[in-house]
């Protein structure tokens, strides 16, 4: 049986490929200005990697944002249901997910099974998400991927205090003309970011185990200053945590072959 997830999401599309219940293929292509080539791009990637077509998938699933512009979809569900579904296959004690995207923020809560219990969202502003980061990394002249390592160098932690990602940039760029050490500032943008996905986690509870997916779970910075602020390690996953939705998706789209 071989069936597919797409993920296409603000910042990136991403799609997986599975045969009987195992990863075959999977790919993560920048975003297009049309949610349907994203979600082309990204199929066409992951197909070609195992010599593959369109026509050997027996079944696809759409999440994110452009799930309903996905042309050959067979059927779409929304990016929460996915990543509770692909977190908790690689992890069945979770029971929290951190969902740190291109241009919003998600916390869920699941049951035994990984179904959605209760979640909380913050899709009206860029702070702390990975447009922020982009921003950041833009303004002090650093690669994307440099952050996370240059801010575990900190010894002493700027404070960015500002709540909008323009008013945050306007503060870096104040810092840099103080002469603050630029892993301190860089310490104080990720600490920042785990504020405000605390003030998600805290509207739904924190619960054991937990485990964050999205492309900026792949920032270390991210990760060690939201874990000094919960008191808890959280749980890796074993594969790419920004391919967790499409992974989701083509396992529901597996569960939807095995039900007709």
């Amino acid at each position: 049986m071989i069936v597919a997830g797409c993920d296409v999401g603000s910042l990136t599309g991403k799609a997986v490929i599975l045969k009987d219940g195992e990863i075959l293929s999977y790919s993560i292509v920048p975003t297009t200005p049309k949610p349907e080539r994203t979600a082309q791009n990204a199929m066409n990637e992951a197909l070609e990697k195992v010599n593959l077509s369109l026509d050997n998938i027996e079944y696809l699933v759409g999440t994110g944002y452009g799930r309903v512009k996905i042309p050959f979809a067979n059927s779409e569900t929304s990016e929460l249901t996915c990543h509770g579904k692909g977190a908790h296959s690689f992890i069945p004690s979770i029971r929290t997910i951190i969902d740190v995207g291109g241009q919003d923020c998600k916390v869920i809560k699941v049951d035994k099974n990984g179904k959605i219990l209760d979640f909380a969202m913050n899709d009206k502003c860029a702070a702390g998400t990975g447009r922020f980061l982009e921003v950041m990394a833009r303004t002090l002249e650093l690669k994307l991927e440099e952050l996370g390592p240059i801010s575990l160098q900190s010894k002493n932690q700027a404070k960015i205090t500002a709540q909008c990602s323009v008013f945050a940039e306007t503060e870096v760029v104040s810092l840099m003309a103080d002469g603050v050490e630029v892993p301190d500032i860089v310490a104080g943008i990720h600490d920042a970011i785990a504020s405000r996905i605390m003030s998600l986690v805290y509207r739904v509870g924190l619960e054991e185990d937990l485990t964050i997916t999205g492309g900026v779970a792949k920032n270390v910075g991210v990760v060690a200053y939201l874990e000094k602020r919960m008191g808890i390690h959280t749980k890796k996953l074993p594969v790419d945590p920004q391919i967790i939705g499409a992974l989701g998706a083509a396992l529901i789209a597996k569960e939807q072959v095995q039900t007709q």
